[in-house]
């Protein structure tokens, strides 16, 4: 057995998942060959220090410190190999290669700069650890991008990364803490113009979405809390949604009181990365969508941590 550390440098947090590994030379891994032992995450707001476009010296000297902690932890933990992937934050600002050099030669250690349709490859190779997916798309919303995958007979066809999350909205369009009734309705148009962008979106449209990533499993948990469960639902559909979201509209004060007791971390972000699924769902036609355990750092992990391995 062997252990990785995998470092996910994201728009809003950035975070450290160890993971203990039995590989095999003779067969591809499964999730039982992959044992979780150490989720460390570091609420960094990296996209807030993206000014007029630009990474700034600030945002660098905070990527910095919080990688140095992780990696501080990682050897700690006498990991055999630890990578560090980034996305959308440092893949969409003006200056993403100076800024990646800078953090780099601070830190001695490496970053995997994903881009977006690679971002999006993981994301499926993850999710498909834990749950079997047939037929479908995938989406990702995370706090500077959304992915899409579309899914065909249990593989990866297609897939593309949209340049608008959760944080990103919220930094981009909204003032306070939530949406103000204007504020929602701009977060939608602008998501609705990313959309529009997309060459082909019959590639993607279906009445089954499966969900990765912290907006989804937020989302869940929220519509989980409002009925009473103790667990979050694996499957949430369109009425879920537009049930949560009409209580944010006619209820401001109980749902922010219902944000902060489920969702602390994500109060600010919550609202948007639920009117982005909603958005979602419209568009792509999409009556349901199955919460996934697994996404990008299971999949960054076995494409580039564990050495391939083959069948028989």
């Amino acid at each position: 057995m062997k252990r990785y550390g995998v470092i996910d440098l994201g728009s809003n947090s950035v975070r450290l998942v160890i993971f203990d590994v039995e590989a095999h030379h003779h067969k591809p891994l499964t999730k039982g060959d992959i044992h979780e032992l150490v989720d460390e995450k570091k609420m960094a707001g990296l996209s807030a220090y993206v000014k007029e476009g630009t990474f700034t010296q600030a945002g660098i000297a905070k990527a910095i410190s919080v990688l140095e902690s992780h990696l501080h932890l990682a050897s700690t933990l006498h990991c055999d190999a630890t990578g560090i992937f980034a996305t959308a934050v440092l893949r969409n600002c003006q200056n993403s290669p100076e800024a990646v050099a800078a953090i780099e030669d601070a830190i001695h250690h490496p970053i995997h700069l994903l881009p977006g349709e690679e971002e999006a490859r993981l994301d499926f190779v993850g999710a498909s650890l834990g749950q079997p997916m047939e037929q479908g798309t995938l989406i990702d919303i995370g706090g500077g991008s959304t992915e899409l995958v579309a899914i065909q007979e249990g593989a990866f066809t297609a897939g593309v990364s949209l340049t608008q999350g959760s944080v990103s909205s919220y930094a981009s369009l909204v003032r306070l803490l939530l949406p103000t009734p204007t504020e929602a309705q701009a977060i939608v148009a602008a998501f609705q113009e990313r959309l529009a962008t997309l060459t082909d979106p019959a590639v993607f449209r279906s009445p089954q979405l499966y969900g990765v990533g912290g907006s989804v499993r937020a989302a869940a948990k929220l519509i989980g809390a409002r009925a009473g469960q103790a667990k979050a639902p694996r499957t949430i559909t369109r009425e879920d949604i537009e049930q949560l979201l009409a209580l944010y509209e006619a209820d401001p004060a109980t749902y922010a009181h219902l944000l902060t007791q489920v969702v602390p971390d994500r109060v600010h972000t919550a609202t948007p990365g639920c009117l982005i699924i909603r958005t979602l769902m419209d568009y792509l036609g999409a009556s349901e969508l199955t919460v996934c355990k697994h996404a990008i750092r299971e999949g960054y992990l076995v494409e580039y941590l564990v050495p391939q391995t083959t069948e028989a």
